[in-house]
Parts: structure tokens; sequence; C-alpha cells
């Protein structure tokens, strides 16, 4: 670590005059100081202290293709010395946009074909609750109204989005959810599972689909919404049965069904979307994050034919949008992200290669005593922090122990994200196996030292 050429104190002091932190106890942040990120490359990122830290949670998720890559600033550079912005309102558009849109339609599941561009997952996710009503209205099913999710699911954190989302916490503020929306209980088997086989389990959760549609009316409900896999709720791998029969529900009473791609999306599972990890056929797709590897802010929302074709055909004027919907920058940075993704195969890697790896490594921290349950899909996973094994318990205290094996870890140089007690994975997807093993040897010590923790206060 060398002498910061950064006035640490000061920033701090004008961050916590001036800044309000998402997701984050403001007040207790500005009594501590908040921690600065100065610059990257690769896996790494570097604060202000000159600490070297490797980001084993890709920035939020989405830092796919890693760090640094000149391809992308080059990409931003060029658009913006030729069109820098113009908007796709008044019947225009730009030929990034138009590029964008053809090649992740490509690259999705064979019956999506169109692509409406957003600024971010939760302006998707706000689009699709406008869109799934609109698109039964004017077939003159207005009544079809209802969309249904999951308790702990997450799709952003705007009004719709967090009401479509499951997160108690996030409800509490802004008297949450919105009318016409509705939760069912989520596949979390090392929670919830008890006596049943992981198989049995994922069914059982799966048909509460089918309870609550019976419940509010199949004439009522439009849609049901969910992330391949949970995401922020704790990195939550549904059992193998669980997606079969969730999508034979949907199929049966005529209820759309929508699948949150905006973490798993471009390669996360080894798989270009955590439909095709999954085998499901989704009616709507939202995406964000790793279109673009965080390097500029977009995403999107991709309909299936048949949406798009209603929309078109009968829908008149789309009477939605945003100021950035296929902003020409952030559009001509999200295909050279993409095409980096295709050039280096690096989703076929972290298929066939790097996530085996990744996945074998990982797998071998549920060897340790803290360790309660390790689970892992391509480049997502996570442990279950537990002081008993057998019995799949939590401590008393949800999230003090995760959060001082966070700590530990931060003071080890690895950046990993606490969800109450259990430790999420996220790294970029660039990662060697080189850099897997020091992520395992810092989190084997991480461990270690929270393990210590614990014995001393019981």
């Amino acid at each position: 670590m060398t002498a910061s050429r950064f006035d640490i104190p000061t920033l701090q002091r004008m961050d916590a005059e001036h800044h309000l932190h998402p997701f984050c106890d403001n007040a207790a942040l500005a009594k501590q100081g908040t921690r600065i990120i100065t610059r990257a490359e690769g896996v790494y990122v570097w604060d202000a202290e000159g600490n070297k830290l490797l980001d084993a949670f890709a920035g939020l998720w989405c830092v796919n293709v890693g760090y640094g890559r000149q391809e992308l600033v080059e990409a931003a550079a060029r658009q913006m010395r030729e069109l820098p912005y113009y908007n796709s309102f008044f019947q225009c558009t730009s030929q990034p946009t138009i590029e964008l849109a053809e090649l992740i339609t490509s690259l999705a599941p064979d019956n999506i074909t169109h692509a409406f561009f957003t600024g971010s997952g939760s302006e998707a996710n706000d689009t699709i609750l406008r869109m799934v009503r609109h698109f039964w209205s004017v077939q003159d099913r207005p009544e079809k109204f209802n969309v249904i999710g999951r308790y702990n699911g997450y799709h952003g954190s705007t009004v719709a989005g967090a009401s479509l989302g499951g997160m108690p916490a996030m409800h509490k503020q802004g008297g949450l959810p919105i009318p016409g929306i509705y939760h069912i209980n989520q596949p979390y088997w090392f929670e919830y599972g008890g006596d049943l086989s992981p198989d049995d389990f994922g069914l059982q959760r799966a048909r509460e689909l089918e309870e609550k549609i019976l419940e509010l009316d199949p004439e009522t409900v439009a849609a049901f919404i969910a992330e391949p896999i949970q995401g922020a709720g704790g990195v939550i791998i549904p059992p193998a049965s669980y997606w079969p029969e969730i999508q034979r529900i949907c199929r049966k009473y005529d209820v759309l069904l929508i699948v949150d791609e905006v973490i798993c999306g471009f390669g996360r599972t080894g798989k270009w979307f955590g439909c095709d990890f999954f085998d499901i056929q989704p009616d709507i797709m939202p995406v964000a994050k790793g279109i673009s590897s965080g390097y500029l802010p977009i995403g999107a929302v991709m309909f299936s034919e048949r949406i798009a074709g209603v929309l078109k055909e009968k829908g008149g004027e789309l009477a939605h949008g945003y100021t950035y919907s296929g902003h020409p920058v952030c559009a001509a940075v999200a295909l050279e992200n993409i095409r980096i993704l295709q050039r280096e195969h690096i989703v076929e890697s972290v298929d066939t290669d790097t996530g085996p790896y990744l996945q074998k490594r990982w797998l071998q921290l549920a060897e340790h005593p803290l360790v309660g349950e390790a689970r892992i899909a391509g480049f997502i996973g996570a442990i279950e922090l537990a002081p008993n094994k057998p019995e799949r318990r939590f401590f008393a205290d949800p999230g003090t122990v995760g959060a001082m094996c966070r700590d530990f870890a931060l003071a080890n140089g690895l950046i990993l994200r606490a969800t109450r007690d259990s430790m999420l994975l996220s790294p970029p997807l660039v990662m060697t196996h080189a850099q897997i093993d020091e992520l395992i040897e810092k989190t084997h010590k991480s461990l270690d030292q929270t393990w210590d923790a614990v014995k001393a206060r019981t």
C-alpha cells in the first residue's frame, strides 16, 4: 500500500454532507467514512488508501468483461464524436440502437424478437408492469390485471420494481406494494425445505403459483415474474423441478411468464441467459447490468413475438418511454461489450472451463465448520453461514455473522457481499484459474477468522 494522493478526510466529509447512498444507513456511514474507489483493472479495484481488492462481486453483479477494457472506452468516444445523444421519440432512432436490438434478440430464446430500451433494470420492470396490463387491455381483457411475484424476489427499487419484488423492508418505505401485485413463497430449500428432497420441495413451491392463480381467479391474472436465480435475495438457486412446473402452470392458465434476466443475462450462468440454463421459454425478459458490463447505464425489455405483435397491431400509440431509451452511446458500448463476450468466447469459457473450476473450488468451502451449504451456477454462488450444519439452522441474530465475514474479507483484500448470513459471489466472467485460487484462499481465511470470532463470543 502506497501513500494516497487523495485528500481522503475532505472527500469523506463532502460525501457525508452532500451525498445520500443507496441501501445504506447514511447516518452510520457519515460517522464511519465511505470507502472511495479510485481505479480498477481486470478483476481488481483500488481504493483511495491504496488497498488492492479482488472484486468477487463484479461491481454490482455487472462487470462481466472486467475493468479497464479500452475497447469500450473507444466505442463510447467514437459514438460521442459522431452522435452523443438523440432520443427514440418522434419516430427517430440511431444505428447502434437498431444494431443492439437485433443482436440481443438474436442471442435470446427463439421466441424473443423485440427490445424496448430503458436506462436500468428498475426502469425495465416499470415498463413491464405497464406493458403487460396494456397487452391484455387492448385485447378487451382488462380484468387480467394482477401480477404475481415472489417473496424475497428483487426487481428493482422504483415503486413498480419494489412492488413486484417481495422484500418486506422495501415495502415498508412508501406504502408498497401497489395494488394488483401479489406474492408466493420462494424456492429456498436450505431454509424452508425441511425433510423434503430438493425436487419435492421445488414442486411444492412451484405449485403455490397455481394455488394463488386459482385464489385470485385465472381470468384476473396477467403475469408471473421471477428471477431464474434470486440474486439480491441470497443467490437462491431453485431445485431442478421448479422451473418446468412454473412454466407448465403459466401455460395452463394463459399467464404471461416474465423471467427477470437483469443479473443472470449475458453469461453469468455460463449460458447467454438464465432461461437457457433452466430451459425456460419466457414471454418477456428484462435485462440490464451485463448488457454493457456496467460501463454505461442501459437496460431493455425483450418481448416475444406474441407480445410485440399485439402491442404493434392493436396497441395504438405506445404512451411510454424515457429520455434515454436507446441512448446511442450506451447502445454502442453495449454492442462492443457483447462483441467482446463473443470474440473472446467468454460465455463458453464460463460454461466449460472457468465455471466448472470455480464450482469445484467453491463447493469445497462446504467442508468448513461455519458453512451450512455452498451453492453455485456458473459464476454466481453463495455460502450459507450456519451454526448447525445438519439441522440447517440460522444464527439467532441474522446478519451479524455475515457482516463480520464481509469485513474480514475486505481486510484480506476481497469483496464479497453479505445478505443476512449468506456470502454472495458474482465475479467478473474473465477471472482466471489463478485468480479463482486467490478468491478461494482469501474466502477460506475470512471464514476461519469469522469462525474464531463466533466461537469467542459463545
